[in-house]
């Protein structure tokens, strides 16, 4: 072989290498990424929660749990775990899903409650009411997923979640009681009568107030914990 023709074939051996080495370091980089993007995501979600069958079968438990704790505690006035259980399957299972829980979770109980339907505006105003704790939990988490505090493989049990948490739910009880006083009250009387009446109520009241922000404060974060290990 000539010695040009040697040089040709190195030449050529040496650039199929380089292209070879480029192409291998493009694979890695978009390996790295993907890596990088699961391992992001896996902070926040779950192999599990990526197969929708399993969705769907989680969405629908927490629906059936949220019903089931709402009947066994219907005899116990203003004790309920109701809310506790469907800001978890938000928080848990992200906004559209919470929607979903919430919604259907308060409509089943709702037509179905012990007491009696409420009437129609009242009924109404609990539908979005729950769907909403539901995207509540489900931003609750967006807003905690970077923070260095929130570390569900470690321990939840810490102030500032066990503040937050806590907060969260006061003031979603409060909220509830409120409006649904007012929506009671006011199509029937005038203004004064509701705080009457809303200050007739407010020994159940207050423990509605207390017995959700306890549950907020010393239930939730076991079960998020709880829930969160089992899913990664």
């Amino acid at each position: 072989m000539s010695i040009k023709n040697d040089n040709e074939l190195r030449t050529k051996n040496g650039y199929r290498e380089l292209k070879d080495n480029f192409k291998s370091i493009q694979a890695g980089e978009k390996s790295q990424k993907t890596s990088d993007i699961y391992e992001d995501e896996n902070h926040v979600r779950s192999v599990w929660l990526e197969k929708y069958s399993f969705r769907i079968a989680l969405l629908s438990m927490f629906i059936a749990v949220s019903v089931v704790l709402a009947y066994a505690l219907a005899s116990i006035p203003n004790i309920e775990l109701f809310t506790l259980s469907i800001f978890l399957g938000g928080f848990i299972m992200r906004k559209k899903e919470g929607l979903v829980i919430g919604s259907l979770s308060a409509l089943i109980f709702v037509f179905f409650n012990p007491w009696g339907v409420s009437p129609l505006p009242l009924m109404m105003y609990q539908l979005i009411h729950y769907a909403l704790i539901g995207l509540a939990g489900a931003l609750t988490h967006w807003f905690l997923k970077d923070k260095s505090y929130y570390r569900p493989k470690n321990d939840l049990y810490t102030l500032p979640l066990m503040g937050l948490f806590g907060f969260i739910g006061l003031i979603i009880t409060l909220t509830y009681d409120i409006i649904s006083t007012l929506i009671g009250v006011l199509p029937y009387a005038p203004l004064d009568a509701f705080f009457l009446y809303f200050l007739s109520g407010i020994v159940f009241t207050t423990v509605h107030e207390i017995g959700n922000t306890l549950g907020f404060i010393f239930i939730l974060p076991g079960l998020i914990q709880l829930v969160y290990n089992m899913l990664h």
